[in-house]
C-alpha cells in the first residue's frame, strides 16, 4: 500500500528548498567582505584608467 503523505506539507517543504537555494546563490553573489569589494573597484578604477591613457586622442578631429 502507498504512503499517505500531506499535499500542503509537501509543497511547503518544496517551497523551503528553492528558498533555502535561491539563498545560497544569493551568499555567493552578493556575500563578500567589504575589503574584497573596495580591492575589487579599485583594481577596476586602475585598469579603466590605463585603458583611457592609452587612447589616441585628436587624431580623427584633424580630419
Amino acid at each position: 500500500m502507498a504512503e499517505i503523505i500531506n499535499l500542503r506539507a509537501a509543497r511547503k517543504a518544496k517551497a523551503r528548498g528553492e528558498k533555502e537555494a535561491k539563498a545560497e546563490e544569493n551568499r555567493i553573489l552578493f556575500g563578500r567582505p567589504k575589503k574584497a569589494k573596495t580591492l575589487a573597484e579599485r583594481k577596476k578604477a586602475i585598469e579603466v584608467s590605463r585603458h583611457e591613457g592609452h587612447k589616441l586622442v585628436g587624431r580623427d578631429e584633424e580630419g
